[in-house]
């Protein structure tokens, strides 16, 4: 081995950050749920040791709760605002409907939270996320003109589909539609919810 080759194989790699190890633990789960998140796998998997894992948590649980901390940013606030940029609640309804059903058919991670939504810890953060996630919606029917009650109704309906969508999506994936069919599927599931008639 030349010098070159050893200054490089001796190189210290990045610094790995506690949203480095969240993410890790949210693929393990996304794998195989709460019990694959395990530090010594995922320190294998991020090519470090156990030593950076206890540099940024005392243990497995504050893992995963900083790994179910930032899922609900990612998955839920970072959606948001990024639809924020859209003027129109209308526009912004059908973007959110269509973003999330087909990020939520791709990713098995919710469901896999979903499925131990018995743990209080993963309880806490679906309670959370769920009760953000219907008043944005409900928002936006509000913004559209419905009165609060209804606004709210119309949003628990538009969600209790995604989630439908979400578990038929990874139980029996051929029953939903798929390609320009979906399209058309997501519009007659959002048409009613934003006519007033």
């Amino acid at each position: 081995m030349d010098m070159a080759q050893r200054a490089s194989s001796t190189a210290k790699k990045p610094r790995l950050t506690a949203e480095n190890w969240a993410d890790a633990a949210l693929a393990a789960m996304r794998e195989g749920g709460l019990a694959a998140v395990a530090v010594e796998p995922l320190a294998a998997r991020l090519g470090t040791t156990k030593g950076s894992f206890y540099w940024h948590f005392t243990g497995r649980d504050a893992l995963i709760e900083a790994a179910l901390r930032r899922w609900a940013q990612t998955e839920t606030e970072a959606t948001i605002a990024a639809l924020e940029a859209e003027p129109d609640p209308e526009r912004r309804l059908r973007a959110l409907f269509v973003d999330a059903v087909e990020s939520a058919t791709a990713d098995t991670l919710e469901v896999s939270l979903l499925a131990t939504a018995d743990d209080p810890r993963v309880a806490s953060v679906l309670k959370e996320v769920t009760r953000r996630r219907i008043a944005y919606v409900s928002e936006q029917f509000a913004a559209l003109g419905f009165d609060s009650v209804e606004a709210h109704r119309r949003g628990l309906q538009a969600y209790s589909v995604y989630l439908g969508h979400t578990q038929l999506g990874h139980a029996v994936p051929e029953a939903l539609p798929s390609g320009p069919d979906l399209a058309a599927y997501l519009d007659s599931v959002i048409d009613p919810l934003v006519r007033r008639d």
